[in-house]
């Protein structure tokens, strides 16, 4: 059996930080729709380093790990469950609807910037129900709160490109 590989919230435990203005602000509450985000980035990032690895992804025992956290508990599971199980049962389609956005090979994004634009993809290109700029906004606070410092710049630049190809008529409608 695989061994998981730990999230990118628990690999930030025990990391010496400095403190600055913006770390030493009160953090807002998450919405059960953020923590819910948070929850399939991190189980797609878990995914995306497994394959990387060579391994093969355990869905199931990915979303076991993560509900396992007291805090999954107050994300809104039908969300979680529908962009977690879409991403991974869609990537090799999302990552060829990524792909003629990016200036690099797929494979040299990190893998927290990867697995945001994947879930801003799915919502732009599979859940219509996600407005688009609800879809890239979204992935934009992912890419920031997991992210490189800079990595949620080029996931808005990718999906803007990718939303004026994908939902161009609601664009338009403003």
């Amino acid at each position: 059996m695989s061994k998981l590989i730990p999230t990118p919230s628990q690999l930030a435990v025990g990391k010496e930080t400095k403190v600055d203005a913006k770390s030493a602000a009160p953090k807002r509450s998450l919405t059960p729709r953020r923590r819910a985000r948070e929850y399939a980035l991190q189980g797609v990032y878990q995914s995306l380093v497994m394959r990387r690895a060579g391994s093969l992804p355990n869905a199931a025992a990915i979303a076991k790990q993560l509900g396992e956290d007291p805090a999954f508990r107050r994300c809104q599971l039908d969300l979680f469950q529908g962009i977690f199980d879409g991403v991974l049962e869609r990537t090799d389609e999302l990552e060829a609807i990524i792909t003629p956005a990016l200036d690099r090979p797929i494979n040299e994004l990190s893998p927290v910037e990867h697995a945001a634009l994947l879930i801003g993809a799915y919502e732009l290109a599979i859940d219509l129900s996600v407005p688009y700029k609800v879809a890239i906004n979204e992935a934009v606070e992912l890419a920031k709160t997991f992210g490189g410092t800079d990595g949620h710049k080029y996931v808005n630049g990718v999906l803007d490109l990718l939303a004026q190809k994908l939902r161009s008529a609601e664009i338009q409608a403003g």
